[in-house]
């Protein structure tokens, strides 16, 4: 399964001041003052390594030299004990060959200024930047790069879109009421057009990683990076790195050219990933079913790491620590998280929380059923294994939002299933740091799913930013970007129109919006404007009412406010009789519509338009 070595020299252009540029080491560079004193490193070359090396600088002790059967690697362990100060120092081998590593100094604004990790208060949009706007024409096509195709016509190549065209945009998502920015994967995919289904494709997305300490130069590189996280925080905004530890693009150093037989996942011959999460909490799972959830392969062109291996799983460990330290970034958003070794997921969050008090991790676990997803996060039940992520994509919450737009609530129908939903909510330690969504790169748009109408996409919207977590809007949804994923996944990832050199509108501005999509983009930062305001929705309690006769009503709310949320799914006006809600609503004698700005008397009725979202502020 392994690829046969490649005869040519891999040269990596590091941050390292190397006398001899037959080494490549990982991390690239590291930090004085982190907690963790145990820095491992990985030095490969495309000849043999001698085994015997010497480091000689305050501070820095070698404790151990390890050769793996592939003498093309040594893993060398350092102690970098807390009085290190920064500095360079040389690693020499007894063949005469040295390279000299970096140590930098440590943030001392972790925490407050930079990595402060994103909660409740936060709402994030999620950008895939190849496709949302292209700051700087000229990295769109490098040489060097085994995918030098970058085509606007064919929907599954490279469009150009880069990390200087979010830069540009800040101010547009500021207005929007967004502070938090998740983009998908920016590291280096290195990779031809690979063979998905029955089409050529690039890795445009991100999610084919083959070099962990190098942002992808078709993206901007490692300065567009930091000029982009930097540019966020003096702006009061955040960005979120999408992580991916289960699997790499084939043409990832290591699986070129494998420090060790067991690096990857084998098998006798290619084995999928069973794609059943529900083996880690099955009390009759087999054994052969929960190995091939974990160890199976993702598709063939991504190898899958064994986590389990613990040489592995320092690499992956000490790449997400390298990244947070070096771009300062707030959180981590973890790709194919279920497919993961427990265990590892367990001590990669440790090692961050440890390093970085302030960061958060939510992980993808794309479940049904609410136990399942609660099952990969630090939860209330009884499990053989328990995990310790802070929070997770909620999908069971989107599907439940799904319903509740378009279909009439019953038992457990409509907004019925998101109450019902929603009362699962016990298990979870704290349903508030989960993430919730109506779409994204890998489902269908959601205004498609609302059938094109802007009533049943504003009830949507509205759920998004009033039910407790971290809601998570996917680029265009707040302009009606609509699409299924049919033929392919490509149709949910057009370009933003007005993000590229030639676009015929500007959708970035209100003049370049269709009069509904102006109606949209007014109706999503006039809620999230007030959710930035209100820690009643933000970080309060919740209660919700049994759905009866088509309607839904929920409460957010604190000691200071109090606010109804209310979701009529009747095709036709309602009345909503207000006794019901006393127990809530108290002794308030008006109400503010947080939509049309009017104030009107509490009396024992509302009117309520049909399909329809109503937030009032209680007073």
């Amino acid at each position: 399964m392994l690829r046969n070595k490649l005869s040519y020299i891999i040269l990596l252009c590091i941050s390292l001041n190397l006398s001899a540029q037959d080494f490549e080491v990982y991390p690239t560079h590291w930090w004085a003052g982190m907690q963790n004193r145990q820095l491992q490193l990985m030095v490969h070359s495309n000849t043999d390594i001698s085994s015997i090396a010497t480091v000689s600088y305050p501070g820095v002790r070698l404790i151990r030299i390890a050769q793996p059967e592939n003498k093309h690697y040594v893993f060398i362990d350092l102690e970098i004990t807390a009085a290190t100060k920064p500095g360079s120092f040389d690693i020499r081998f007894s063949d005469g060959k040295k390279l000299r590593y970096q140590l930098k100094l440590k943030s001392s604004v972790n925490g407050s200024q930079r990595v402060q990790g994103v909660h409740s208060d936060d709402f994030i949009y999620l950008i895939m930047p190849d496709r949302f706007s292209n700051g700087d024409p000229s990295n769109d096509v490098q040489v060097d790069y085994r995918d030098t195709v970058a085509e606007r016509s064919n929907p599954r190549a490279r469009h150009g879109g880069d990390i200087k065209g979010v830069q540009n945009h800040l101010d547009y998502l500021k207005d929007l009421g967004v502070n938090t920015i998740w983009m998908t994967p920016v590291m280096e995919n290195d990779m031809p057009m690979m063979q998905e289904g029955q089409n050529l494709m690039s890795g445009y997305h991100g999610y084919w990683i083959t070099n962990h300490y190098k942002v992808d130069k078709r993206h901007g590189g490692n300065q567009a990076y930091h000029d982009l996280v930097n540019a966020a925080h003096k702006k009061g905004m955040k960005i979120i790195q999408d992580a991916v530890y289960n699997h790499v693009g084939e043409y990832h150093h290591t699986v070129i050219d494998p420090p060790m037989k067991d690096w990857l996942n084998q098998w006798p011959s290619y084995q999928g990933s069973n794609h059943r999460e529900e083996v880690f909490m099955d009390p009759y799972a087999s054994a052969i079913d929960k190995k091939i959830m974990i160890g199976g392969w993702f598709v063939p062109h991504l190898p899958d790491l064994n986590l389990a291996n613990p040489y592995v799983a320092k690499f992956i460990i000490q790449s997400s620590i390298w990244a947070t330290e070096e771009f300062g970034i707030d959180g981590w958003r973890v790709d194919t998280y279920k497919y993961c070794d427990e265990q590892f997921l367990n001590n990669i969050n440790i090692a961050l929380k440890k390093e970085f008090p302030a960061i958060t991790v939510f992980g993808e676990a794309w479940t049904n059923l609410v136990p399942e997803a609660a099952y990969f996060v630090q939860n209330n039940m009884n499990t053989k294994f328990k995990h310790n992520a802070q929070g997770v994509t909620d999908f069971p919450v989107t599907g439940a939002i799904y319903d509740a737009v378009k279909q009439k609530a019953q038992w457990t129908e409509g907004a019925g299933k998101l109450y019902e939903t929603l009362s699962q909510d016990f298990l979870y330690k704290n349903p508030l740091r989960n993430c919730i969504f109506l779409d994204n790169h890998d489902m269908d748009r959601f205004y498609s799913v609302a059938g094109e109408d802007i009533a049943r996409y504003k009830m949507g919207v509205g759920l998004l930013l009033t039910l407790r977590g971290i809601p998570q809007l996917y680029y265009g949804t707040e302009i009606l970007m609509k699409n299924f994923k049919n033929p392919s996944d490509a149709e949910v990832r057009k370009d933003f129109p007005g993000g590229f050199a030639g676009d015929s509108e500007d959708k970035f501005t209100s003049a370049g919006r269709a009069a509904l999509e102006n109606e949209a983009f007014d109706y999503t930062k006039k809620l999230a404007t007030y959710r930035r305001n209100s820690l009643a929705l933000r970080r309060g309690k919740t209660m919700q009412y049994i759905p009866l006769n088509g309607v839904y009503v929920y409460f957010r709310y604190n000691d200071t406010q109090t606010v109804m949320c209310i979701l009529n799914s009747n095709d036709a006006a309602t009345n909503l009789n207000l006794d019901r809600f006393s127990e809530r609503i108290g002794n308030r004698t008006s109400a503010k519509n947080i939509m049309t700005g009017n104030s009107d008397a509490l009396n024992t009725e509302l009117k309520l338009p049909a399909n329809s979202f109503t937030v009032l502020e209680l007073k």
